[in-house]
């Protein structure tokens, strides 16, 4: 099943790479433009993707690990505020208890040992100055790119009926989170009228919320028996859970870059920002979908 899900994949980029050439060909002024660096940037991502979730657990845990590092150095390179690099130790220390399964280790690591840690650190420091936003500034990107993004690694560790069980439930994720986000844009193209956050991103309507939720339900009620465990109702459940989660990672972030003053987190996907413009959504998602499949089903 794992090797039909990337088949298909692979399938839809090439199909869209086609319509993307035939537009091309027709409007000779897109060449070289947005659509055609999204596409390069997918190919990228897709062939990085395949080969790392058909290999064993632990290179798809160390794909993640490193996920985590660029997004927080990302996100490090945003905020004013020293980040000390020791801090970095903590993402290798927070995947190893995921490898090694030890759950409650995990739960407790960088929500409360990790904030304790960091609140110390800056009191020994000894100058008070910036203590309360040095801190919150520091946490908030620990536990958006490291402890909530780290939840999709954990869909690897649940108990399944076959060994690619895991790594199907991480496709299904990432599958439904980009639908998401990609429904909730066209809907909202093609349909919005009502901002819901016009403060914070005056793209974001209403009737693409409503158009992209409902859309990622009906890829939920589709796909989620073929690669998950769910049945009919948490299917539809799911999708509903992914299609608002994703929505609020996405308006979250564009709050923190309208906050510091930026219009994209960095450069490293061309035609889509930085990285954290790419998981901002996944890092909602994650948590949310794990900790429902996982008492849902398990």
């Amino acid at each position: 099943m794992l090797e039909k899900s990337l088949a298909t994949l692979f399938a839809l980029l090439i199909l869209a790479t086609l319509i993307n050439r035939f537009l091309v060909w027709r409007l000779p002024e897109r060449k070289g433009g947005e659509v055609t660096l999204r596409i390069r940037t997918w190919w990228g991502i897709v062939i990085c993707f395949s080969l790392v979730i058909s290999g064993p657990r632990w290179m798809t845990l160390t794909f993640f690990a490193l996920i985590s590092f660029l997004a927080l150095k990302e996100y490090c390179t945003l905020i004013s505020v020293h980040f000390p690099r020791w801090l970095y130790w903590g993402i290798p220390l927070n995947y190893l208890l995921i490898g090694f399964n030890c759950f409650e280790l995990f739960l407790l690591f960088i929500p409360l040992a990790g904030f304790l840690i960091l609140a110390t650190w800056r009191v020994l420091v000894g100058d008070p100055s910036g203590f309360l936003h040095t801190v919150s500034a520091i946490f908030c990107g620990w536990i958006m790119t490291v402890f909530a993004l780290s939840h999709a690694a954990w869909l690897l560790m649940l108990p399944t009926t076959n060994i690619q069980g895991g790594a199907l439930l991480v496709l299904f994720l990432l599958a439904l989170t980009e639908s998401n986000d990609i429904a909730q844009y066209l809907w909202g193209k093609s349909c919005g009228r009502r901002k819901v956050v016009p403060k914070v991103s005056p793209g974001k309507t209403l009737e693409g919320l409503m158009g992209g939720v409902i859309t990622t339900m009906i890829a939920s009620l589709i796909i989620g028996p073929l690669l998950t465990p769910l049945d009919t109702l948490q299917a539809l459940l799911a999708g509903l859970l992914i299609g608002i989660s994703g929505f609020c990672g996405d308006v979250v972030m564009s709050a923190i870059k309208r906050d510091i003053g930026v219009k994209d987190s960095g450069k490293l996907l061309p035609g889509h920002g930085g990285l954290l413009d790419r998981i901002d959504s996944l890092i909602f998602t994650a948590p949310v979908f794990f900790y429902f499949i996982r008492y849902c089903c398990y």
